[in-house]
């Protein structure tokens, strides 16, 4: 059964989100044009950048979901939280402890969620 391993996010501006998350992975897309762009994350993981005006066929209203972002423990929560507020995220939730681990929540250039948080 095959599974899931690819991300494709809509958005309004590709330029925009390309650069948004360049900085925030730490690596340019392996492709991109004026309509689309391409991660290759180290985890095999694939994360796609589509112009929400060219989505084939049209998307409705946009669904909610969350990136998510796993690290070792609270302690580089807490570094990458103070990362992301240098670099100018809008931070959504500030670095708690929630049911699931301790974490904080972002935003990109479209409002997508960004959750970082480490398991107990």
């Amino acid at each position: 059964m095959p599974e899931p391993n690819f991300t494709v996010l809509y958005v309004a501006d590709v330029s925009v989100s390309t650069d948004f998350y360049t900085k925030l992975l730490g690596r340019p897309p392996v492709q991109a044009s004026p309509g689309f762009a391409l991660f290759a994350l180290q985890s095999g993981m694939m994360l796609g950048l589509w112009l929400r005006s060219a989505v084939q066929p049209p998307a409705g209203a946009v669904g909610g979901c969350e990136l998510s972002f796993q690290l070792a423990d609270a302690a580089e929560v807490i570094r990458l939280h103070a990362d992301w507020v240098a670099y100018g995220l809008n931070i959504i939730s500030a670095p708690a402890q929630m049911d699931f681990g301790f974490s904080f929540l972002a935003q990109d250039p479209d409002g997508h969620r960004l959750r970082v948080f480490a398991a107990p």
